[in-house]
């Protein structure tokens, strides 16, 4: 448990989600924390469909890729995007070779990064996409092949790929992840529900 009689300042780093640029983005509900409404611990967590599809998708992914090639990570993974920048991955699946294994969040490029939901405070945001555009635009000027994001209220899948046009559909529909690896999020959770 976080203790909430730090000072707001440092109340205020541990309620950083990400940062841009050197702006922090809050969880969503962060100032409740700081009225002392919630604790830290109340609005840093998933629901309970955000972490079943995280967990239901690692290990789908886990069963399909060659696992001598990549490393699948989850658990909100914090990489580096660039000079004072970095966002939390709910998925990624990383080269192998490349991949450091250290104790600290990453600068190695994730191949394919997995979003489910967003859990951030929006103030500053016109709307999700903005936010959801804005991250999405990042990771792929840093590298990233393929940002894929779940929405669980919508039910809409979006696939991102660099110089593509971006595409929606709803879970019904099959898209690739990786190397022919293809996900039908609605037949995956049928075959565990």
């Amino acid at each position: 448990m976080i203790a909430v009689n730090l000072p707001k300042k440092d109340l205020l780093e541990v309620l950083t989600y990400e940062k841009v640029k050197g702006k922090p983005i809050y969880y969503r509900n962060y100032q409740k924390v700081l009225k002392g409404k919630l604790p830290p611990e109340a609005i840093m967590g998933s629901s309970e469909l955000q972490a079943f599809l995280v967990a239901l998708l690692v290990a789908y992914l886990f069963s399909e890729v060659d696992k001598k090639r990549y490393v699948i990570t989850a658990n909100e993974l914090g990489f580096f995007t660039g000079k004072d920048s970095y966002r939390l991955l709910d998925i990624a699946i990383f080269d192998k070779e490349k991949f450091g294994f250290t104790e600290e969040y990453t600068k190695v490029l994730p191949k394919v990064v997995i979003e489910v939901d967003v859990k951030v405070d929006l103030k500053g945001y016109a709307s999700v996409e903005d936010y959801t555009f804005e991250k999405t635009q990042e990771l792929l000027d840093a590298g990233v092949e393929k940002v894929i994001w779940i929405f669980t209220r919508p039910k809409k899948v979006l696939i991102a790929e660099k110089n593509k046009d971006w595409i929606v559909h709803g879970w019904e529909k099959t898209f690739e992840v990786l190397g022919g690896i293809r996900v039908n999020l609605k037949d995956l959770m049928e075959e565990v529900l």
